[in-house]
C-alpha cells in the first residue's frame, strides 16, 4: 500500500496550495481519508477528514472556512484546497486513510506560509 502526496511548497500569506494524496494497493471507497500535519516543534494534529461516502466532512477549528477536503474515488486520489493560508499552516502534512481493520499514512508533503 503506497500514499503518494504532493502539493506542497512555498506560498505567501494569502495565497493558496492544492494537495494531493494518490492511494495505491487499496481502493479507497473503502476508507475513511484524512489530512493531518506536524508544525516544528509540536505534536501532530488533525486537519481535515472525509468520510467514505463523502458526505460526511469535519475539519480542525482553525481552518475551517479557508480548506476543502475532497475526494475522488475513481482517480483513488484525495485532495486538501488549502485558501487564504497563514504562516501558522506552516507544517508538514500528511494524507491518511483507515478503515475498523487498517490503518495507512502517506509520504510527508511540507508546507511553508511566508508572511
Amino acid at each position: 500500500v503506497q500514499l503518494q502526496a504532493s502539493g506542497g511548497g512555498l506560498v505567501q500569506a494569502g495565497g493558496s496550495l492544492r494537495l494531493s494524496c494518490a492511494v495505491f494497493g487499496r481502493n479507497q471507497r473503502s476508507y475513511i481519508i484524512g489530512w493531518f500535519r506536524q508544525a516544528p516543534g509540536k505534536e501532530r494534529e488533525f486537519v481535515a477528514a472525509v468520510s467514505r461516502s463523502g458526505a460526511s466532512i469535519h475539519y480542525v477549528d482553525s481552518v475551517k472556512g479557508r480548506f476543502t477536503i475532497s475526494r475522488d474515488n475513481a482517480e483513488n486520489t484525495v485532495y486538501l484546497q488549502m485558501n487564504s493560508l497563514k504562516p501558522e499552516d506552516t507544517a508538514v502534512y500528511y494524507c491518511n486513510i483507515r478503515s475498523a481493520w487498517d490503518n495507512y499514512w502517506g509520504q510527508e508533503t511540507l508546507v511553508t506560509v511566508s508572511s
